[in-house]
C-alpha cells in the first residue's frame, strides 16, 4: 500500500516537476496572471532597494508584429552590491547580468516564474571564487521569488 501510495504522489508530481527542464533555469509555478505576478515581484524588490532596470511584455511585442504569443513577461532588475562582484571575476557575466525574471503562461494556462540559478551564471563564465556571493544571491531570489509567487 505504501508502495501505491508513493507512486500516484509521484504521479501527481509529474507534471510539475517535468513542466520546465532548462538546464540552470530555477522556475516557480504561480498562482498568479503573468502580469501580477511579475507586479508582486516588482513590489518586493522595490521594499528591498533592489533596482528595477526595465519590464519588457514579449507577447504584446509579438502581437504588434502579427505574431501570436501566450502571455510572457521579462523583469530586468539588479543589485550592484552583490552583482558587481560577480563582474571583479569576470566582466564577461556582464551579458548575464542584470538579473532578469521570465514570467508566461504554458499551454495548459498554468503561470511560471523563471529566473538564472547564479550558479549557473557563475560556471559559465568560469567564476570558482565568488560562492559566498553566489549563496547570496541564490538565498535572495529564492526569497523573493517566493514572495511573487505565495498564495
Amino acid at each position: 500500500m505504501k508502495s501505491l501510495s508513493i507512486l500516484i504522489l509521484s504521479l501527481c508530481l509529474l507534471p510539475v516537476a517535468w513542466a520546465v527542464d532548462v538546464s540552470g533555469l530555477v522556475v516557480k509555478q504561480s498562482p498568479y496572471s503573468v502580469a501580477k505576478t511579475l507586479d508582486r515581484l516588482e513590489n518586493v524588490l522595490q521594499k528591498k532597494g533592489i533596482g528595477i532596470v526595465t519590464r519588457w511584455n514579449h507577447s504584446a511585442k509579438a502581437e504588434e508584429v502579427g505574431i501570436p504569443l501566450r502571455d510572457t513577461e521579462l523583469l530586468l532588475f539588479g543589485n550592484p552590491k552583490l552583482g558587481s562582484h560577480m563582474f571583479t571575476a569576470e566582466q564577461t557575466a556582464g551579458i548575464d547580468l542584470p538579473m532578469k525574471a521570465l514570467a508566461w503562461k504554458d499551454a495548459d494556462g498554468q503561470v511560471w516564474l523563471g529566473y538564472n540559478d547564479p550558479q549557473y551564471i557563475a560556471r559559465r563564465h568560469g567564476i570558482d571564487n565568488r560562492s559566498e556571493v553566489i549563496q547570496k544571491m541564490q538565498g535572495a531570489l529564492d526569497k523573493l521569488t517566493n514572495a511573487a509567487v505565495a498564495d
